[in-house]
């Protein structure tokens, strides 16, 4: 139930990218900002790691991990 979110705590995106590539963030620039538009800055506000890998499991091009608090209920 998305209603329970209370916070987006932490977001960690990993790209799949080539060695150099220097835009990690960018990609990563497009979740935060639907989070955030989604939840609202008060909820959807978060801090945020991007980083490059050469690989990612199953060749996904990107792979984002989030800490959330989620509401008793």
């Amino acid at each position: 139930d998305l209603d329970r979110i209370v916070a987006w705590l932490t977001v960690t995106g990993m790209v799949n990218a080539d060695t150099g590539f220097p835009q990690s963030t960018v990609v990563i620039n497009g979740f935060s900002d639907f989070v955030t538009q989604l939840f609202g800055p008060e909820v959807g506000g978060h801090a945020r790691t991007a980083v490059g890998h050469a690989a990612l499991p199953m060749n996904n091009a990107v792979v984002v991990a989030a800490e959330l608090e989620i509401a008793a209920g």
